[in-house]
């Protein structure tokens, strides 16, 4: 059953099963217009409320296509996120940007100040239809994306940029906003220095990677910050298994990852459960998260995924799952 959740002591809720949009955006592979209204079909046909996409995807085609979408839906009964930090400009038209296939024709560039915020985010409710979002996330701020760049990013964003949206919240233009990211150690920085109300965490908290463990999740509790769980498959791993052409992180799996893999991949067995049932599970029952988001194009790949959360594990393997994920540790 599909429950919603606050997010952090905003007015924000969302449905604590998600729907990931970069595929929509034809990430890697292209996705027709008819398969992309079917899995956000079948996603709102299951109960799911809360949609996230970027500028990124597809330079815009995701946000366009979850727009016509919801075009037809009550406002009331759905929560968009959508993320600035990219700010999209008319372009000329390219085959692949960024691993997305037929792009929208524009050209992008980084921009975390209150005005590239603003030219950002009036973008995205152009492309979407809407007049608000629920939540918007600042997307890939970091040294994972910018290299030395960050600090300049960095400056703007907390001198300008997260003002700015903290300021678009008051006046009820956005209902929540945090980051999107990949990175534990970004996340920590910029909360020691602002408040923020959502992280959209991808892969640093999941059955392989507990990084998050360390420092940022007691810092969320303490902070009473919200959680959305993506990347819960590691770009892959946990869901296909230790085959040669698994991926981690979105490139292939070391040896010691796929090593790492395997025993999880045994215990799980052991304890009768499927791994990418147990890596959903482990995601679904952590503290403070709000939302686990589940990135696909396919609706057969979503009726799984949506299946596994609903299946009833016993109490017991509840516990197990959680001390499994010590073993990639």
């Amino acid at each position: 059953m599909i429950e919603t959740r606050q997010i952090a002591n905003t007015d924000v809720r969302v449905s604590n099963v998600s729907l990931g949009c970069a595929s929509l955006g034809n990430l890697y592979v292209e996705v027709s217009e008819e398969d992309a209204m079917a899995v956000l079909g079948a996603a709102w046909n299951r109960g799911i409320r809360y949609f996230d996409t970027a500028p990124h995807y597809g330079r815009g085609l995701s946000e366009v296509r979850l727009g016509k979408f919801l075009a037809s839906k009550p406002r009331e009964d759905f929560t968009v996120s959508t993320k600035v930090g990219r700010v999209l400009t008319p372009g000329k038209p390219r085959d692949t940007s960024d691993g997305f296939i037929n792009p929208l024709p524009y050209d992008v560039h980084y921009d975390y100040s209150a005005e590239g915020i603003e030219r950002s985010l009036s973008g995205s409710l152009e492309r979407l239809g809407l007049d608000r979002v629920g939540i918007v996330y600042v997307h890939d701020i970091g040294t994972y994306t910018h290299g030395d760049e960050n600090a300049r990013h960095l400056e703007a964003l907390l001198t300008s940029g997260l003002p700015h949206l903290e300021g678009l919240k008051k006046a009820g233009k956005i209902g929540a906003y945090g980051l999107g990211v990949n990175e534990n150690e970004i996340c920590v920085d910029i909360m020691r220095r602002h408040p923020i109300d959502v992280i959209l965490l991808a892969g640093r908290w999941t059955l392989l990677d507990r990084s998050a463990e360390a420092e940022l999740a007691p810092l969320c509790d303490t902070t009473g910050t919200s959680l959305v769980q993506g990347g819960v498959f590691n770009s892959g791993i946990l869901a296909t298994g230790p085959r040669p052409s698994a991926t981690f992180n979105y490139e292939p799996a070391s040896e010691e990852i796929l090593d790492k893999v395997r025993r999880l991949q045994a215990k799980c067995e052991a304890l009768g459960v499927e791994m990418p049932t147990a890596a959903l599970h482990f995601c679904k029952t952590r503290l403070n998260v709000a939302s686990v988001l589940l990135g696909t194009g396919k609706v057969t790949s979503l009726s799984r995924n949506l299946n596994a959360l609903n299946a009833r594990l016993p109490k017991a393997i509840d516990q197990e799952l959680f001390d499994l994920g010590r073993l990639t540790r």
